[in-house]
């Protein structure tokens, strides 16, 4: 018997699957806001109301308000994947309710107050949602759409009790006297991680706008991957002011990344004008700020105007669309903050691609490395990104083909 023989002729061994030992626990939203509370308990969460004075807060109160808030909403009837809107701006209050929903296992459904009414009632109707929490600035608005909605049972007002606002519209719930349903500091309910955590609608440019809808696993897998240095670069040492709003594309992730690393948080409200956003910015001693061009095109001419040197300010992250690069030169070369361009959608979590240079930049002129930096960047782990062409192949990523963008799984190497 040949050496070959011999070898064919044994009993083939079995395959066995051997589960690693380490501890396991769901991705899950509430075991964000669980996280924040018990080590960074007493970060501070600055809010600027409707009324456009502030208040603070704090990870560990914000996380007993939102397990009432979820004990509240269960009080009241609702389940496990019953959709509960949001239209509030950057607030405390919105913050609740990101995590209180989430947590309670219903869908926290954002709602960009910024569409035409038709699509308001469009978005609502289709998401089904039962509750609708608004700040009092979006009254009017909800005022003029509620009889065309056709699943929403209760309205919840960001106040306290106002009788006045009271009698303008039967049936208005207020969110303190809503809080005091719930049990304070109630236990989280059992929720898998690949449950619905958060829906967003697209802007609607062509046609209505179409509902994304998050798990929790994809939330908190994005904001672990958006944290990270060559992301977003965000830490417990920082103070971030989210000028994204909340109601779109859930502030860029910003409001579950704080609170995974314990950052101090800065919520502006309403107040988006340049001067509002230089004083928080000096007062909150800010390190990083995100939103779009048109919002840091009136904070540099606020600084100039109130001779401010954004001392505390290090970075900005700006997406939307493009930052004109004398944007960058300004806030780099006038007041040393470096300029992060990113690049998202509301399928993509949202962050798609974000720019930080590489170890071999750092060989380049001041010139080559600002021209780099007017690009978005590249996709942090777990997005992949190719170009095709019209007939679907792959073009080649030499940053001169020009095709349609596909953002593609990363479990799968096709379409």
């Amino acid at each position: 018997m040949t050496p070959d023989t011999r070898v064919n002729q044994l009993p083939k061994r079995q395959e066995i699957n051997v589960l690693g030992q380490m501890m396991n626990m769901e991705l899950t939203v509430n075991s964000l806001i669980d996280h924040a509370a018990r080590y960074h308990g007493d970060a501070e969460i600055v809010s600027i109301g409707t009324d456009g004075n502030p208040s603070r807060s704090y990870w560990a109160t914000v996380s007993e308000r939102s397990r009432q808030l979820a004990s509240a909403l269960r009080t009241a009837g609702y389940v496990q994947g019953d959709r509960c809107a949001t239209i509030c701006w950057n607030n405390v209050g919105h913050l609740e309710c990101y995590l209180g929903i989430s947590g309670g296992g219903m869908v926290c459904h954002t709602i960009n107050p910024r569409l035409f009414p038709e699509q308001l009632v469009y978005v609502i109707n289709n998401a089904q949602d039962k509750v609708i929490f608004f700040d009092k600035t979006f009254l009017p608005i909800v005022s003029k759409i509620r009889d065309r909605l056709e699943t929403v049972e209760k309205f919840a007002l960001m106040s306290e009790p106002d009788e006045e606002i009271a009698a303008q519209f039967p049936g208005l719930l207020f969110y303190e006297e809503f809080l005091q349903r719930g049990t304070p500091n109630a236990n989280w309910p059992e929720i898998a991680e690949n449950q619905a955590s958060s829906l967003c609608y697209t802007s609607g440019t062509t046609g209505n706008p179409k509902g994304v809808l998050y798990s929790h696993r994809s939330t908190v897998l994005h904001a672990l991957v958006a944290a990270q240095p060559d992301a977003l670069n965000l830490s417990a040492r920082d103070v971030v002011m989210p000028v994204v709003p909340m109601f779109h594309v859930n502030a860029w992730g910003v409001p579950y990344i704080t609170a995974m690393v314990g950052a101090k948080l800065v919520l502006p409200g309403p107040g988006l004008d340049g001067e509002s956003l230089v004083k928080l910015i000096d007062s909150e001693s800010v390190t990083i700020a995100l939103g779009v061009p048109t919002i840091w095109q009136g904070l540099l001419s606020a600084l100039d105007e109130l001779g401010s040197s954004a001392q505390s300010l290090k970075r900005t992250v700006i997406g939307g669309s493009a930052c004109p690069p004398s944007m960058m030169s300004e806030f780099r070369g006038k007041y040393g903050v470096e300029v992060v361009h990113a690049w998202g959608m509301t399928e993509t979590s949202p962050i798609g691609t974000v720019n930080a240079l590489l170890s071999k930049h750092n060989t380049l002129s001041e010139e080559g490395r600002n021209k780099i930096r007017e690009s978005q960047g590249r996709p942090p782990y777990g997005v992949q990104l190719k170009i095709v062409g019209e007939d679907g192949h792959q073009l080649p990523e030499d940053a001169i083909a020009q095709g349609n963008l596909r953002v593609i799984p990363p479990k799968n190497s096709g379409d």
